[in-house]
């Protein structure tokens, strides 16, 4: 059969493993925005009904940014975790025992209320953000190692399509018609249960990471039954072979911890990589438009009727934008989507910031500001939205690549806190040039891709390897430390190059 057959089997556990992963990381972004005003009244009441003591506005504002963002640091908690579950469990069980922090943190949203405890709330957002912050990490991983290499780049994107999507659903059910009024809100942040129902029900039908079970567990049958059912055909030599090939190099040796690619040469400039580019993917405030729409609009001089519909817009871009990456990325390359995706947020920032200056001297300056930050999203989805997911798994081996994920998820997942907590401050502090930082990120992101970070489309993990190595050891000596250095990621390929 045809190398580019397209089977049911891939497709579908694609969509199993991310309704109950990175999509909950979009909807569970996006529903905080349509409570506010309920839950910071909760707060209130809660308070007063308590101690008799009614909170000011600054007290309760804190509060809520708490609520919002120790989702954040939940997130840090799951991807530090995430590495060791996939060791221990696998890419797909990891996924399946994720759903026991999201059940209970969706139990404890629902029924805080009852319970008149917004301290519940924080709790459940500390449960939710470690299951988003374990399936950001497991998610990529496991669609990177059961994708076919021409498709690779392509179904790892995916992850960020489900993210917008989710993000979008979760504007769309936040609606004050659906779950966003002040007698249902509650039910809003549980909602987030049904797609773990969903995927705790589909996934457990489909078949592991092939290449966990070869080079983790050694199972060479099981790792070709699993390839045979992802591909719908039989298992192609080349691809196998290239399994074998990334086994021999990493035979003997055990899964890295984080703290060991620091001090480890030869992955020295994959490692500088994944985490300039997964904290420019917060630093750059796309996230923060989720968190704080109402704000943003807001300052943008859109009325507050109809900030809730423009704010579905937002993740309508980004859903729009990641599908057509999606379609882009197997032909334009990792490389230009990322420095494209950057330069083009930081021109729109900038006319967003020239917008805001102007808005009280041209009266359509508020739709000009609008417009850019829809372009904004869309061109963070064209680039840094889904290509950073995909990064860990196509510049680091199997030993390697929990650590590297452990690494790049705790960093998007920091960043995500201090932006969520900065934001606010920036925005009242600096008004019309709240974006400037931002400018400054995306700039200096765009120069890093250009200058250092190898193009990985189409290629194996070995000639990946190759292009690092010679970032690594600039020194041309031939020395043996440059040459056991190397060996950790190259493996067989070093004894090619030396003959």
């Amino acid at each position: 059969m045809s190398e580019k057959s397209s089977p049911l089997t891939l497709l579908l556990m694609v969509t199993s493993a991310a309704i109950g992963g990175t999509l909950q990381y979009g909807y569970n972004l996006a529903i905080m925005n349509a409570p506010t005003i309920f839950i910071q009244t909760f707060i209130n009441e809660t308070f007063l009904e308590r101690w008799d003591h009614q909170l000011e506005d600054y007290q309760v504002t804190l509060l809520w940014t708490i609520i919002v963002s120790i989702f954040s640091l939940g997130g840090l908690a799951g991807a530090l975790i995430a590495g060791p579950m996939t060791i221990s469990f696998g890419r797909k069980k990891c996924l399946l025992l994720n759903n026991v922090f999201l059940m209970s943190g969706a139990l404890l949203a629902l029924t805080s209320r009852v319970a008149k405890s917004f301290e519940m709330i924080i709790l459940s957002r500390v449960l939710v953000g470690i299951n988003a912050g374990i399936s950001m990490n497991v998610q990529p991983m496991y669609f990177g190692e059961s994708a076919p290499k021409h498709l690779r780049g392509a179904i790892s994107l995916s992850s960020a399509v489900f993210t917008a999507f989710g993000v979008v659903l979760g504007q769309v059910v936040g609606l004050r018609e659906i779950l966003g009024s002040e007698s249902c809100w509650q039910y809003l942040l549980a909602s987030n249960a049904v797609p773990g129902f969903i995927q705790l029900v589909t996934l457990p039908w489909f078949p592991e990471s092939p290449r966990y079970l070869l080079i983790d567990r050694g199972d060479k049958e099981a790792c070709i039954n699993a390839l045979r059912r992802l591909r719908g055909c039989e298992v192609q030599n080349s691809e196998l072979d290239e399994i074998l090939q990334e086994q021999a190099a990493t035979k003997g040796m055990k899964p890295k911890q984080p703290w060991e690619l620091f001090s480890d040469r030869s992955v020295r400039w994959q490692l500088i990589s994944i985490i300039i580019i997964s904290s420019a993917m917060q630093l750059c405030g796309n996230d923060a438009i989720y968190l704080y729409a109402s704000y943003v609009f807001k300052e943008a001089g859109i009325s507050s009727d109809t900030i809730q519909y423009v704010t579905i817009g937002t993740g309508t871009c980004e859903f729009t934008a990641c599908i057509m990456c999606n379609l882009l990325i197997e032909r334009k390359g990792r490389r230009l989507m990322l420095m494209g995706g950057f330069v083009s947020m930081a021109f729109w920032a900038v006319v967003f910031t020239v917008a805001l200056s102007l808005e009280h001297l041209i009266s359509w300056m508020p739709y000009l500001s609008m417009a850019c930050i829809f372009t904004y999203i869309l061109s963070f989805g064209m680039g840094p939205a889904g290509v950073t997911g995909l990064l860990p798994t196509e510049i680091f081996n199997q030993a390697a690549r929990p650590a590297a994920y452990m690494i790049a998820g705790s960093l998007m997942w920091l960043n995500l806190f201090i932006v969520g907590m900065l934001f606010p401050f920036l925005v009242s502090e600096l008004r019309q040039y709240c974006f400037v930082p931002f400018v400054v990120v995306c700039l200096l992101s765009a120069l890093y891709v250009g200058l250092f970070l190898p193009e990985t489309k189409g290629k194996s993990l070995s000639l990946i390897t190759q292009e690092f190595h010679k970032l690594n050891f600039k020194v041309h000596d031939r020395d043996g430390d440059a040459q056991t250095g190397a060996q950790y990621q190259l493996g067989e390929v070093c004894h090619s190059t030396s003959l």
